[in-house]
């Protein structure tokens, strides 16, 4: 039972303001925030102690495994025998602060820190710090750590879709990216499954990884192709960026592919590159779905530089073999789940039937390569479970506030409710650790992630068992339940079901080390 381990008498609870000390030690100091009577879970996986935090300004000032001790306290959390944990780190998010700034479905899951600038896409900005200061001043609902993105580096330095950058062209991204590293960002996303980073080579992708390194960064990769029959090549083009920097395979997945052995052929892939002496990590969600731009269907051939009705009117019947032979080859259109544009929450099935025509001849037609998005059901529960399991996995969502997947809403809950409670793949205190320090430690954070003195106060309390994750593929946008408190750099950032304003986030900046 997941509660066995916490069963134990709380005691008599005094009224606050009240000060005495139990043994010889007098505390008299003022604190901001205390959390009583918790289970509390620091992060590293290991079993959870009995005890209380005391919390001055935005860092944990004092753990005691002494509750009947009392303190003089502002606020009191009386955590009533339940979990204390870390705040949970999304090492793998979207959305646009500028926009939606509260980031509740963050919240609502438990999710105190994100990192955006994912998939070789950030703020389509020379320079990032403007960009973060803004974002400060709006007081985001988390905590916002940030990658810049290899394509907008395209973009920006003006060599966009070129395959062979001009030297002029790589010390431009070179600079750019040096400059984004030294503002604060953690490192280089890549998205090489997208344009325009799908046009980028080995000599251009080492030459940035070295940039990286020097400043002291990671690179975080959607890698090549996650297709079963490329999945290796794919990560090998990525490991050979980690002779220079830490690497780490976002959202790792094999597509097609069935079965734990299969997995584990993939998982002695990075730790073979870990014995070499790479640093290499990767981060999951758990959903049997993925979810991007239909453009992942379309050829290269039809995406930009080439102008989109110029290759219909060029190439239409090899354009709609080609999408006939993608979609089969993905399960078929029954497996693509349509979320965003006029088609949302119907399979491309359903819209082929509705409109009388093959379902190739409706993405020509009527969608078009960035016309829509769609949850793709092309991923083995099996083959997720056991990258779940491995100890250089952590839990990411890839979701977002507006997103039409549940991952954006629940992936947190779910890791809880289906993979702690119900299946018990995973410990609490393992799960915890996954979503908590392990993220933490892969993204290069020294001060969240653990409750430890002198550490940041993201913090949650929770009932296990409670813990729900409501999202679907019908009603994606359900908030997930059960965390009952949020606290966000020592403040309360939602109590219950009521989150406070302004919010308690800020954007992270990574330090970059000093060149000897």
């Amino acid at each position: 039972m997941i509660f066995q381990t916490y069963l134990r008498p709380v005691g008599l609870l005094l009224c606050l303001g009240l000060s005495f000390a139990c043994g010889e030690e007098t505390d008299d100091t003022l604190y901001d925030l205390v959390i009583r009577n918790g289970w509390v879970h620091d992060g590293t996986g290991a079993p959870p102690y009995y005890g209380q935090l005391l919390i001055n300004g935005e860092k944990i000032a004092k753990i005691d495994r002494d509750t009947a001790r009392m303190y003089r306290a502002t606020k009191v959390i009386d955590a009533n025998g339940k979990v204390v944990s870390p705040g949970f780190i999304d090492s793998h998010a979207h959305g646009d602060p500028l926009k939606t700034p509260e980031f509740k479905n963050f919240l609502a899951m438990g999710v105190t820190t994100i990192f955006l600038g994912q998939d070789g896409s950030s703020p389509n900005t020379p320079a990032i710090r403007p960009w973060m200061d803004t974002v400060d001043r709006l007081h985001p609902g988390v905590n916002i750590g940030m990658s810049v993105g290899h394509g907008t580096l395209r973009m920006i330095s003006g060599v966009a879709y070129d395959r062979q950058p001009t030297e002029e062209g790589l010390s431009r991204m070179e600079s750019l990216l040096a400059d984004a590293l030294e503002e604060g960002c953690f490192g280089l996303s890549t998205g090489l499954e997208y344009n325009p980073g799908y046009l980028a080579g080995e000599v251009e992708l080492r030459r940035l990884a070295q940039v990286v390194g020097k400043k002291g960064g990671m690179i975080m990769s959607h890698v090549r192709n996650e297709d079963d029959d490329q999945i290796e090549s794919s990560l090998q083009e990525l490991l050979a960026q980690g002779e220079y920097c830490p690497v780490h395979v976002s959202h790792i997945k094999i597509v097609y592919a069935k079965g734990s052995d299969r997995a584990r052929d993939i998982l002695s892939i990075l730790n073979r590159a870990r014995a070499a002496g790479m640093k290499v990590s990767a981060d999951l969600y758990p959903y049997e779905a993925s979810y991007t731009g239909i453009g992942l269907l379309f050829p290269e051939w039809a995406k930009p530089p080439a102008t989109y009705e110029t290759v219909v009117r060029e190439r239409k019947s090899e354009l709609e073999e080609h999408l006939r032979n993608r979609v089969n080859a993905r399960n078929g259109p029954e497996a693509t789940l349509l979320g965003s544009g006029p088609y949302k929450g119907k399979t491309l099935a359903e819209v082929a039937e509705e409109l009388r025509k093959p379902f190739e001849r409706v993405l020509v037609e009527d969608i078009g390569p960035s016309g829509a998005s769609a949850a793709y059901f092309v991923m083995d529960e099996t083959v997720m479970k056991e990258f779940l399991k491995d100890d250089y996995v952590n839990v990411c969502s890839d979701g977002s506030p507006t997103s039409n997947h549940p991952r954006g809403h629940g992936t947190f809950a779910k890791i809880i409710e289906a993979y702690v409670v119900k299946d018990t793949l995973l410990s609490l205190p393992q799960a915890i650790h996954k979503m908590t320090a392990l993220a933490a430690s892969n993204l290069g954070i020294r001060d969240r992630g653990q409750i430890k003195v002198g550490y940041f106060a993201d913090l949650l309390v929770f009932d296990p068992t409670k813990v729900k994750a409501n999202a679907s593929y019908e009603e994606a946008a359900q908030l997930a339940s059960g965390f009952d408190w949020v606290v966000i750099n020592g403040r309360v950032a939602k109590e219950a079901e009521e989150f406070t304003s302004p919010g308690q986030g800020r954007i992270l900046r990574k330090s970059v080390p000093t060149e000897k």
